[in-house]
């Protein structure tokens, strides 16, 4: 953490410099639904407002606010219940986690959000920075302090954690209609 002194001007310019990135992960990671990324992002800066102001700007202020904001969000999806998948909604959310299209439909997007959301933050933050950021694993292992290969095997477990949790989610839904 950096010394309190002129942390009111600091907290507004680090708010300009991160609103565009913060806004942009909650959003990826919403299921599209933009009330629910506006929310996100607003709670998350009145958190950091609130302890920046006592503690002083962490290091690394974008790493403290995704943090955050990834929690609102798995707290929010953990709590809600999942929306009622149409026909065949889930088989696609597979599929497309597969060739690594999970983020380019809302629908879907939402639905893998809610999976994701029921796994360990470690697996869960490994395929948002995989899937949604589209960071390479180069960059994923360096961030880790992990071989690539140590990365591959852990995407690969958290895809198939995933995907039990996407296919739980279709058994429910399937057994509600």
């Amino acid at each position: 953490m950096t010394p309190i002194k002129g942390t009111e001007e600091r907290i507004l310019a680090t708010y300009r410099e991160t609103i565009g990135a913060l806004y942009g992960y909650v959003s990826r990671n919403c299921g599209g639904d933009r009330t629910l990324a506006e929310d996100v992002t607003q709670e998350t800066w009145l958190r950091a407002v609130r302890e920046w102001r006592n503690r002083g700007l962490p290091d690394q202020p974008i790493a403290w606010l995704t943090t955050v904001a990834r929690n609102l969000l798995v707290s929010y999806y953990r709590h809600k219940q999942p929306v009622a998948l149409e026909p065949g909604q889930a088989d696609e959310a597979l599929a497309a986690l597969d060739e690594g299209r999970a983020a380019e439909s809302s629908a879907r997007t939402a639905v893998v959000c809610h999976a994701l959301a029921k796994l360990p933050v470690a697996e869960a933050q490994l395929l948002e920075a995989f899937h949604f950021e589209d960071r390479r694993m180069s960059q994923i292992a360096e961030t880790l302090g992990l071989s690539e290969r140590a990365v591959e095997g852990r995407l690969r477990r958290a895809r198939q954690r995933l995907r039990r949790e996407l296919e739980a989610l279709m058994k429910r839904e399937r057994g509600m209609r």
